[in-house]
């Protein structure tokens, strides 16, 4: 089993910064694609920003030039910088990681718990 654990939610005004971040744990080999999806109330979830374990990544067109992906790979740990927020930003954010299982050898898909943004004044 792999846990993900978010931290670095909370209120914000607009304009405003938070920076979120995603560790995870337990049975992992390897990581590749880790990132951040977002459920906005009334809204399908939707991708945020993915990063692989190569470097690349990519970002919703909504908050491309705002929003940065990182990762520290021998920590297995994911962060997203949020710079200029809007009220539209606010959504509970997940973290997502595509894990290749220790023991099975074999990609599985892992969730965060989820955790609160709310950009509001």
């Amino acid at each position: 089993q792999v846990q993900l654990v978010e931290s670095g939610g909370g209120l914000v005004l607009p304009g405003g910064s938070l920076r979120l971040s995603c560790a995870a744990s337990g049975s992992i080999s390897s990581i590749n694609a880790m990132g951040w999806y977002r459920q906005a109330p009334g809204k399908e979830r939707e991708l945020v920003a993915v990063k692989m374990t190569g470097g690349s990544a990519n970002y919703a067109d909504s908050v491309k030039g705002r929003f940065t992906i990182s990762r520290d790979n021998a920590k297995n740990t994911v962060y997203l910088q949020m710079n200029s927020l809007k009220p539209e930003d606010t959504a509970v954010y997940y973290c997502y990681a595509d894990v290749v299982d220790l023991l099975t050898r074999k990609y599985n898909d892992y969730w965060g718990q989820g955790t609160q943004v709310t950009v509001s004044s």
